[in-house]
Order: C-alpha cells, then structure tokens, then sequence
C-alpha cells in the first residue's frame, strides 16, 4: 500500500534570536505560517524490514541521516510495527531554501506512515517525536498561523487567518543555518566576521554535529556546547540591544498585531492601500505596521547581496510586506490580492527572479489538503 501526502511549506512572520542555551540551541520568537507550495512524499509499506529512501535530487540524504528516515524509525518503534517502509519525495521545494522543506517531509513521512499501517500515534506523542528530531517538525503537526518559541519547537495555535496572496522567490542559493547562527554569534558579540570564502574551511575545522540543516538548528561542538567565535582587537564591539530586549521588542510588536487580528474587521478580499485608506482588511497584511522582522537578515545580507536585491526587488513588485523566510535563502512578499501577485511574478521572472505566487493556507485548508487524491 502506497499514500501519498503533500508536505506543504512554512514562512516565518518576523523572527527574533535571543541569547544562547546551555543545549546550544538558541531561544526563538517567531511566527510560522504554512503556504501552498509542497514536495510530495509517497509512503509505501511492505513485507520486511528496514527503510528505504528515494529522491532524485542528490542533495538529499538517503541515509538515517534524513528526517524522514528519522521519524518514521521513531514512529515504527513508537506503534511497534513492523514491515519495509520506502520514502519516496519529490522535490519541488529549494534545499536549504528556508521555507522547512526537510521538517515538512519528516512530518508528511509519519502521516503517510500512520495511514499506510491504520495505526494513529497520540497527538502528544507525535509532537514529542517532532520535537526529538528538529526545531520546525512541531509546527506542521499544527498548520495554519503558528507562534513558536522556545527553540522553535514549542508550538501554539493562533486564529486561522484567512488565505493571503503570496509570492515566493527562490534564489539558486542555499543557506546554512548552522553557519547563519555562527555569524549571528560573532555579530552580537562584537567579533569580526570571518572572511567570505574562509567560512566554511574555518568551520570543517572543528568537531561539530549539524541538526536539521537548513531549518531552524543549531551547530554544536562535539561536547554538547555553543561553538565560541574568537575575539579580535582591531575590531570595536558592536552596540547590540541584550537578546531579552529584543525579544520584549518582537513580542510587543506581534501582540499588537494579534490584538489588531483580532479585534479587526470582517475579512474582504478586495484590494486595500494600508497607507491610504486606513487599516487592511486582511489581518496578515498588517504586519507592516507591526514592525517586526526577520533577525537572519542581519548577517545572511551582508554575505548574499543578491538577497537583499530580492527583497527589494518584492516590494518594488509592490509586496505590502516582504521578509527572508527563516535563514533563507527563500525570500517572500505578501500582497493584497491574487492579481497583484501575479503580476508581480511577471515582472519578477522579467528580471531574472525565480518567482511563484501561492497563498498562504489557513489551518483548515491546510488539513484539507494534505492528502493527496
């Protein structure tokens, strides 16, 4: 029996970085928001053992190392079932994109598994296994607009706002979250930054274990601790805000955006001018009076100009709010009609940007259409 399952992709609506955990992780303030693009992955189950993964895309791993090669040997374990599980995911996702392409498949992995053997785990028990594996799994067990904190790894449900015309461009860039961190570290700490192309030689120098590349992680030492950057004289200490401060900062600005949510107006799908017509219709589109924003654009821009051109180039499209989505290197606008999206994707792909335009997909929809017919 095969089940195929769409494992759709996540944005992150402003995201804060605060001070580093004794488990080398760092603690987080952001909202994820699921959207309409996916990968799909096919699940089949035979007679056995072992698992066994399919992609055509030589970036993604085959081996234990796959996230959903990990969570379906936790979910087996977990239901004590037994047979040859085969993965089979279709990349249409960027690798290292930042939109939680692997998280998603690890999450998409348990639920084809789940219906393949007609066996369900507890709620409570897939959240822990999500949360074993990597900072973003939670959140797809949750869908819809998620606040996470913690990690990342804590999820709460927020109202499901109502779909939002969204364009996405995918630079052919891939990020590392790992190192992001690391020059985030090096930034808050007043540390001069490594040279551009030293970077990854400096890094493979030293014993580290890598979790969940290319989503929200962290890179630690081979003894369980943060790696520390080294210190230099000829560079002054940079006047950072204390990370506790600057997550109070984030939190005020989301909580006024909830409150706003909230307490709004019926949701219209016509066009609205947040400047000239006082407040949008479409709750999501106010996140430009919010103020928040995504703290990786800090120190991913000043390494991948070419980002910060796509983010201009958004709201030059006329985005009504645009952000790097986790580390990146994915980049997305949010507009206040499908029409003006897509427009936007034209004149986008006129400039040479790999454009698509999408909603965003409330919680209910986003349940909907996980299965795929």
């Amino acid at each position: 029996m095969t089940v195929t399952v769409r494992s759709f992709a996540k944005i992150n609506l402003g995201l804060r970085i605060g001070a580093a955990r004794e488990d080398g992780f760092h603690e987080l303030l952001t909202v994820y928001q699921t959207i309409g693009l996916y990968d799909i992955i096919r699940v089949g189950l035979g007679r056995g053992g072992g698992i066994e993964i399919r992609c055509a895309d030589p970036r993604v791993p085959r081996d234990e190392s796959n996230t959903c090669y990990r969570m379906v040997e936790k979910a087996m374990r977990a239901l004590g079932a037994k047979g040859r599980v085969v993965i089979e995911i279709e990349k249409r996702l960027p690798v290292q994109g930042g939109l939680g392409g692997a998280s998603s498949n690890g999450v998409a992995a348990l639920l084809g598994l789940e219906r393949a053997l007609k066996k369900a785990l507890p709620p409570v028990e897939k959240l822990r296994i999500a949360a074993e594996v990597g900072s973003d799994l939670p959140l797809f067990l949750v869908g819809g607009t998620v606040l996470g904190v913690g990690r990342g790894e804590q999820v709460y449900p927020l109202s499901d706002l109502p779909a939002t015309a969204c364009v996405v461009v995918a630079p052919q860039v891939g990020v590392s979250t790992p190192k992001a961190f690391a020059e985030w570290d090096r930034m808050t700490q007043g540390l001069k930054p490594l040279p551009q192309g030293s970077r990854d030689s400096a890094l493979k120098g030293r014993p580290s274990t890598v979790v969940d590349t290319g989503d929200l992680a962290a890179e630690l030492r081979s003894d369980g601790q943060p790696r520390a950057a080294v210190p230099t004289q000829s560079q002054p200490k940079l006047t950072v805000c204390r990370a506790s401060d600057r997550m109070k900062e984030l939190g005020r600005g989301l909580s006024a955006w909830l409150s706003d949510a909230s307490l709004g107006q019926p949701y219209s799908s016509a066009p609205s001018d947040l400047a000239g017509r006082g407040r949008a219709k479409n709750p999501l589109l106010w996140l430009v009076r919010a103020g928040i924003e995504n703290d990786f654009e800090q120190v991913v821009f000043p390494e991948y100009p070419r980002l910060h051109e796509g983010k201009v180039a958004l709201l030059r499209a006329g985005a009504k709010y645009a952000s790097l989505s986790g580390s990146g290197s994915a980049l997305y606008g949010l507009f206040a009609s499908r029409d003006m999206a897509a427009g936007a994707v034209a004149k986008l792909r006129k400039q040479g940007w790999s454009a698509e335009a999408t909603m965003t997909l409330p919680r209910r929809a986003y349940w909907r259409q996980m299965i795929a017919g």
